[in-house]
Parts: C-alpha cells; structure tokens; sequence
C-alpha cells in the first residue's frame, strides 16, 4: 500500500507543475500581441478621450434673440426667443432660487410632504450606516 502511494506522489507533482506551466502562458508580453503596433495611451480610469472644443456664440443680436445651443440636431435652427406674452403666466411666478426651507414651504402642498418625506428617508438612511449589523 505504501509502495502505490510513493508512486504516485511523482505523478501528483507533475501534474501540479504541468497546471502551473499551462496557466502562465496566457500572460501577454511587453510588445502586445501584434508586436510592433501601439495602442493608445491608457490613464487610470481608461482611455483618454479628447475634448471637443464647443464654440462660443459672440454674436450680441442673436445671443438676444434665440436660446443658443438649444438646437441639438444637425439641421435646423435655434428656438427664437418669443415676447413674454406668448409664455404661460405659471412661468413668472416659478421658484428659481435657493431652494425652500421646510418652515417657508406651506403644508397643503403637495411640495411640502415630498419634501419631508425625501428628508424622513435621508434620516433613516443616516441612522442605517450607524448600525453595526
């Protein structure tokens, strides 16, 4: 029984070191595979990308007559700019600002309870993170 087992202790071994051979020739060498061809550079987080530069409008009377870059397609044309009369009266008397407090806001909104809900949510997501398990 001995003598079986100090047989195939050798085999075990070679087969190990066969294993261990057949994984490492995978590994790419320093030139790439194609030899001489060179890939871009790559940075941490991938390739890099080139910025396009985007030109400026100067134009001051088209500046004040359309809403420059809202045109996304390749033909076509700005939105012209229209007389405030042609706009909805709901538009002038939107909340552009600093976002509101929850005291400045007025609870029979609709507004209001999202606001206090999304607040609610944060506060127990905080308190999770505290948690040990």
């Amino acid at each position: 029984m001995s003598n079986l087992i100090g047989s195939l202790v050798p085999l075990f071994r070679r087969s190990f070191l066969q294993l261990t051979v057949a994984r490492n020739y995978a590994t790419p060498k320093a030139g790439g595979a194609l030899g001489g061809s060179k890939k871009k550079k790559l940075g941490k987080l991938g390739p890099v990308v080139e910025k396009k530069v985007i030109p400026v409008e100067t134009d001051t009377t088209r500046l004040v007559s359309y809403v420059c870059g809202s045109n996304i397609l390749k033909q076509g044309e700005d939105v012209k700019i229209q007389p405030d009369s042609e706009y909805p009266d709901w538009l002038w008397t939107m909340h552009v600002g600093v976002p509101l407090t929850l005291e400045e806001m007025d609870p029979n909104t609709k507004a209001y309870w999202r606001k206090l809900r999304r607040m609610a949510l944060q506060r127990n997501n905080k308190l999770a993170k505290l948690k040990k398990f």
